[in-house]
């Protein structure tokens, strides 16, 4: 498998993808078929216009995908794609319009079968085992959590340890914790804005320049840099 999986698309400040982008080319060949562009979780700037944005960016690589939406042939679409990109936004949304399409098990067998796939947030909550560690409302009700299961360990994307002023409810580490105690044998990684894991075969690595905290039932989390082994995560 060839995963990389963003915590987020564009740090503050910054242009639209523009953190990622190096990243993304490096990992695409310009040669590389044409790809895919899901947009299932972007329902707050449109399908269309998702696609359009999203677009404008792989051009500058010399890279070409086409938006799932537009066609009715979506599987062979997928059968087809050179590579997957699957974008940010609501998590839930993507979740259960992929399995009204009855995508699911036919990414997952062409990404375990070697395709490059590429996400960011929401994109890379879907290749965890479930969505239960996104940030997003369930503004929508999917069949199930059931994700990608492309890697084996939980993401939270966007993680912060920020404590906003005069706030009194949960920290991100006490959702994550509460996660925990209901599903004792997961890994959780705290993904922070910047940083991404790359994934080829079993071998993964963090990049960026923060560094991830990693939750497991029982321990005390742990602070993680850019360099360090993460290979137990894909165990």
């Amino acid at each position: 498998m060839r995963l990389l999986l963003f915590s987020n698309s564009t740090n503050a400040g910054e242009e639209y993808m523009s953190y990622t982008l190096p990243y993304i080319k490096s990992f695409l060949p310009s040669n590389s078929e044409k790809g895919v562009f899901i947009p299932f979780a972007g329902i707050s700037i449109g399908f269309d216009k998702y696609f359009s944005l999203v677009n404008s960016k792989f051009e500058k690589l010399n890279l070409k995908i086409q938006p799932l939406h537009a066609y009715e042939e979506k599987l062979q679409m997928i059968n087809e794609a050179g590579f997957i990109v699957i974008g940010g936004g609501n998590t839930f949304c993507l979740l259960k319009e992929m399995q009204k399409l009855n995508l699911i098990d036919p990414i997952r067998e062409r990404v375990k079968n070697g395709i490059p796939y590429v996400g960011w947030s929401a994109g890379s909550n879907l290749a965890c085992p479930t969505i239960k560690t996104t940030n997003d409302m369930p503004i929508v009700e999917p069949e199930n959590f059931n994700a990608l299961h492309l890697i084996p360990f939980q993401i939270n994307p966007h993680y912060t340890d920020l404590i906003a002023k005069e706030h009194a409810g949960e920290t991100r580490e006490m959702r994550i914790e509460e996660f925990l105690l209901v599903n004792k044998n997961q890994y959780v990684a705290g993904l922070r804005e910047g940083t991404l894991f790359k994934i080829e075969d079993e071998n993964i690595s963090l990049l960026g320049e923060k560094k991830c905290r990693i939750f497991r039932y029982g321990q005390n989390p742990v602070e993680m840099q850019p360099g360090e082994d993460f290979q137990y995560l894909m165990q």
